[in-house]
C-alpha cells in the first residue's frame, strides 16, 4: 500500500489534463453531487456528505474535509459513455442524386473519470458487455470507452439505500480500475491509500510521488474495507433471479403498480439501463437526415410498441418487465445481473419503491 495526501488530488487532476484527458469528477451543484468537468481540488465536494432514503436525497455538511465523503448522486458515468442523445449517422444527398454518409458525432475526447465507486465500476463492466460483448459492437460506445482512465474510490460510508455488498460489487474495488483510492480519516489522520490496477495507473501514481503506508495507515484502510459492508442500508436476497422467474403471475406486481407512477426515474438514474429509441430527423430541405439515438425506458408505454400496438399496456406489466429483466433474464442475456446495488432507483423513486423490498415480498409472499 502507498499513501498520498488529499492535496495530491490537485496534482492528479493537473497531470491528467496535461496528458490530454478531459477530467470528469464529482462536484457540488444545485443541492446534489453531480459528475462534471473538474479542474482542480477546489471543484471536489470537500466536506459534504449525502443522506439517502427511499424517495429522499439531501446533502449535509460534514465535520471534516473528506473529499469523497458522499455516496452517489443522481448522475452515473453512463451519461458520458452512452449519452442521453447522440447522432449515430448523418446522410447527405448530393446534387447528382446520390448519397454520402458520415459519422454523426465528432471524435470523443479522451476522458479520465475521478471518484468512480466500485458499484459504478461494475456498472461500466455491465455496459461493456451490452455494447461491446455482443456479435455486433456498438461503434459509438466503443469510441467513448476506449482509453478512459478510471480512478476508483472505495466506499467508506455506504448510504441508506446501498446494497452493493449483497451484489458482490463493492464496497471495495477488485478490478477494472487504473488507480484505486481509499480515503482514511481517523484520529487526526487524513490520507488517501492508493493502489494501481494497470501499468498506466502505476505510471501516474509514481508521478504523484507516494510514500509507503505505515502500519497505522494500513490497519485504518483495512478497517474501512472490513466495516463498510456492515453499514449497508439494504441487502438483495441472494436468490432474486429464481424468485422472480417463478413469480411472474404474483399479485404483488399489481400491488406495486398502484404506487408506481411509471415515471421512468429508476431507469434514468440506473447506471446499467440501456433502453433507447431511434429517430430519423431530416432537415426541411430534404438534403440531410440524421439518425438520432435517445434514451428510452421500458416504463414508457410506447417502448413496447410492435405491429398491432403496444403489448405492455399496464403499469404492472411494465414494472414486471423492468424488474424481471434487471435481476433475472439479464443473466441469460449477458451472463450477469443488471443490478449493481448502487441504490439510486430507491433514492430517486418519487414514491420510495424499494427494489430489495419488492424481491423480498415476492419471495415471502409465496407463489401464485
Amino acid at each position: 500500500m502507498r499513501v498520498i495526501a488529499p492535496q495530491a488530488m490537485d496534482t492528479l487532476i493537473r497531470l491528467l489534463s496535461e496528458d490530454g484527458y478531459e477530467v470528469v469528477g464529482p462536484t457540488r451543484r444545485e443541492g446534489a453531487i453531480v459528475y462534471d468537468r473538474v479542474h482542480g481540488l477546489d471543484d471536489l465536494p470537500a466536506g459534504w456528505g449525502d443522506d439517502h432514503a427511499p424517495g429522499r436525497y439531501r446533502l449535509w455538511q460534514r465535520d471534516d474535509q473528506a473529499l469523497f465523503g458522499y455516496v452517489v448522486g443522481p448522475h452515473s458515468w453512463k451519461k458520458y459513455l452512452f449519452p442521453p442523445r447522440e447522432t449515430l449517422v448523418r446522410v447527405h444527398r448530393r446534387d447528382d442524386g446520390g448519397f454520402e454518409t458520415e459519422n454523426g458525432e465528432p471524435s470523443p475526447p479522451r476522458r479520465a473519470f475521478i471518484g468512480v465507486r466500485p458499484c459504478e465500476l461494475a456498472a461500466i463492466d455491465v455496459q461493456d458487455r451490452v455494447f461491446l460483448g455482443q456479435a455486433v459492437r456498438d461503434r459509438a460506445y466503443g469510441a467513448r470507452r476506449e482509453g478512459v482512465f478510471l480512478v476508483a474510490v472505495n466506499c467508506a460510508e455506504p448510504g441508506g439505500t446501498c446494497f452493493c455488498a449483497s451484489m458482490d460489487t463493492g464496497p471495495r474495488a477488485k478490478s477494472g480500475f487504473d488507480m484505486a483510492l481509499t480515503e482514511v480519516i481517523e484520529g487526526g489522520m487524513h490520507v488517501l491509500v492508493a493502489e494501481a490496477g494497470t501499468e498506466a495507473g502505476e505510471a501516474l501514481l509514481q508521478r504523484l510521488e507516494p510514500r509507503e503506508a505505515d502500519d497505522a495507515e494500513r490497519r485504518a484502510a483495512e478497517r474501512v474495507w472490513r466495516e463498510a459492508p456492515q453499514r449497508m442500508g439494504r441487502a438483495m436476497p441472494t436468490n432474486a433471479r429464481d424468485v422472480i422467474a417463478r413469480s411472474l403471475e404474483h399479485p404483488r406486481w399489481e400491488e406495486t403498480a398502484r404506487r408506481c407512477l411509471s415515471c421512468a426515474n429508476c431507469t434514468l438514474v440506473c447506471p446499467t439501463c440501456f433502453c433507447a429509441q431511434m429517430e430519423e430527423v431530416p432537415d426541411l430541405e430534404g438534403r440531410v437526415s440524421e439518425r438520432v439515438r435517445t434514451w428510452d425506458s421500458c416504463f414508457n408505454g410506447e417502448h413496447s410498441y410492435m405491429v398491432g400496438g403496444t403489448h405492455r399496456t399496464t403499469v404492472a406489466a411494465r414494472y414486471r418487465q423492468w424488474l424481471s429483466h434487471k435481476l433475472s433474464t439479464w443473466h441469460d442475456q449477458f451472463g450477469t445481473s443488471g443490478c449493481v446495488g448502487c441504490g439510486r432507483c430507491i433514492t430517486w423513486c418519487p414514491v420510495g419503491i424499494d427494489i430489495t423490498e419488492e424481491v423480498a415480498g415476492l419471495a415471502g409472499g409465496g407463489d401464485s
